[in-house]
């Protein structure tokens, strides 16, 4: 897995998220969900289960490509997993953006005063590297 990240663009994802993983999973998941369904209606029909336990794989899923976004050994295995799940649940390229782009948002919503062009930056990195892996792997 290439991580086109610079070392600066890692530190700021970490720092940015540990000012995230104390809300409530609960209370992010729905602020991102509801967006994303809002905006992209389409998607909707691809979440089956309890949102409860989507919110709380999301938040999930966050903390642990932060955790290991610079440790390609560990998060590579994890990623091909990742691709194959979301395959079987009928993701398709499209989403990946709709999906990038209501994170990006709801990144800013939780990071308030916090966010700024270079934690954008950041995320939009993060979040490049691991959509590129994933498509890779699919």
């Amino acid at each position: 897995m290439r991580n086109n990240m610079t070392e600066q663009q890692i530190n700021t994802v970490k720092q940015s998220w540990r000012l995230l993983r104390d809300i409530d999973p609960q209370l992010l998941g729905d602020v991102f969900y509801r967006r994303l369904f809002l905006k992209y209606p389409s998607v909707k029909p691809l979440f089956k289960g309890p949102m409860d336990v989507q919110n709380q794989k999301l938040v999930d899923m966050l903390s642990f490509i932060v955790a290991f976004i610079d440790q390609p050994d560990t998060f590579a295995p994890e990623v091909v997993s990742m691709a194959n799940r979301h395959k079987e649940y009928g993701t398709k390229p499209a989403h990946y953006l709709a999906v990038g782009e209501v994170l990006l948002w709801t990144l800013e919503k939780g990071l308030g005063k916090q966010w700024n062009d270079e934690v954008k930056e950041a995320w939009t990195a993060c979040y490049t590297t691991l959509t590129q892996a994933m498509l890779e792997k699919v």
